[in-house]
């Protein structure tokens, strides 16, 4: 998918964006019909509201939370508590129809596998979305996601907060400026292990679901299997039915500075390199550590990259250029250009500097050619009120994700150099990897 969204391109909307924020009321018959003016505030409900949840209800809480859904009321504890004025619900289905006519917009942040199924029944809906990253645990869901919010014209926002952050702008800067020349090559890594392999045995053990769990509910279009307190509710990212695993938690984040400003798109290749995991015999949970290789094809005046993931223990080569003194980012990456080298941290490019600090210091910043935002809620909330789109829209944010869930794909068949169609949404060498495009959903569950 290109970088475009609607009729404005990414880059066009983003040199925009500085004008469309620093008005604060607009008129109603400005905006048009269904646009709140910026004065207003929307009504939202927030599903999934414990963990990383909580931290969008806090994100939205200049707004109106009128509703508050979560199938775990444990996690559920101190957002019901806070916003006692907000409905509270169990069943998301449940909250979108009683309240179909109040709700304006919604954040989405359950485990990875329920993330399509709520935000595509919330834009069906006509409801402006916020979801949590990954966008989706399929590329099935993902493409259903990006179609649907095309067609039902909502406002979008992927949950990856870096992109809104003035590193990542820098950082697009600095590249586009011709820091370090025309880039070649990028180590991403994140040393986070969600490996379960030592776990495996335990799920048969028999337990009962807690009564504050909806356990069918957690479910959701997952395939039934019995409750056990491995899976919910801090340790479901390790489960490959639940989960992304590192690679899916870790690339919107990591990976979004290059994606932005290299325009990746899709691979034409990935393969992955697997540590500690047997794909067949392990293959409900991830490795203990994972090197994913992505070739790009050239594209407009940039030439090839090869994008390497490490992850968990596989860890990337040292620059030589790094001083002594300093250590590889445990979270980040090492874009390797002709001229040079950049290396940065996790969220939107944090730390970013070119290597060694004499090339830092001798290089002289380019003037910024993209407007600053103030943070990545409110980058949704402004779209959602003045028009437009936000940053990291679905447009922008499902090819990321494809990445990660590209990857995933490569660790199930290890050692194998896949080929990826991006236009055509398949692999053209291996029909195996093909099944795991559009996994089956549990009856009465689908996108």
């Amino acid at each position: 998918m290109s970088e475009k969204t609607g009729r404005t391109s990414r880059r066009q909307f983003l040199q925009s964006a500085g004008a469309v924020a620093a008005f604060t009321i607009v008129p109603r018959h400005v905006l048009g019909q269904g646009q709140t003016p910026p004065s207003e505030k929307l009504n939202i409900a927030c599903i999934g509201v414990g963990g990383r949840g909580l931290a969008s209800v806090n994100g939205v809480k200049g707004e109106n939370i009128i509703a508050l859904c979560d199938v775990d009321l444990r996690q559920a504890g101190k957002a019901f508590r806070d916003l006692p004025q907000a409905k509270q619900y169990r069943d998301y289905r449940k909250m979108l129809d009683e309240l179909d006519k109040d709700i304006e917009a919604v954040t989405v942040a359950t485990p990875d596998h329920t993330h399509a199924v709520i935000a595509l029944e919330a834009i069906r809906r006509g409801k402006h979305v916020y979801c949590e990253k990954p966008l989706a645990h399929s590329i099935y869901e993902v493409r259903r996601l990006v179609q649907a919010a095309r067609e039902h014209q909502v406002v979008t926002q992927l949950g990856n907060q870096g992109h809104s952050f003035n590193d990542i702008r820098m950082f697009c800067e600095w590249i586009w400026d011709g820091a370090i020349g025309n880039v070649t090559e990028v180590h991403a890594t994140c040393g986070s292990v969600h490996c379960a392999v030592k776990d495996l045995p335990r799920l048969r053990e028999k337990r009962e679901v807690p009564a504050e769990l909806d356990w069918d509910l957690w479910l959701g279009p997952a395939r039934w299997r019995p409750y056990s307190p491995l899976y919910v509710p801090k340790t479901w990212r390790n489960w490959m039915a639940f989960g992304s695993g590192t690679i899916g938690d870790w690339t919107c984040h990591v990976v979004d500075p290059v994606f932005w400003a290299l325009d990746l798109g899709a691979p034409q290749t990935v393969r992955a390199e697997v540590t500690g995991y047997d794909p067949k015999k392990d293959a409900e949970t991830f490795p203990m550590g994972t090197i994913v290789t992505y070739e790009f094809v050239a594209k407009g005046k940039r030439g090839p990259v090869k994008l390497v993931w490490f992850d968990g223990v596989e860890k990337p080569p040292r620059p030589e250029e790094l001083e002594e003194k300093r250590t590889i980012p445990k979270t980040g990456a090492i874009v390797i250009g002709d001229k040079g080298k950049i290396t940065y941290g996790s969220h939107g490019a944090t730390s970013a500097r070119i290597i060694p600090e004499s090339k830092m210091k001798a290089y002289k910043l380019p003037p910024q050619t993209l407007p600053r935002v103030r943070n990545h809620h409110e980058d949704w909330l402004r779209a959602v009120k003045a028009g437009g789109q936000a940053g990291s829209n679905f447009d922008y944010g499902g090819p990321l994700t494809e990445l990660a869930l590209l990857g995933i794909i490569a660790t199930r068949l290890a050692g194998q150099k896949l080929a990826w169609d991006g236009a055509a949404g398949r692999f053209t060498n291996s029909s195996e990897a093909n099944e795991y495009l559009h996994p089956a959903f549990r009856q009465g569950w689908n996108v």
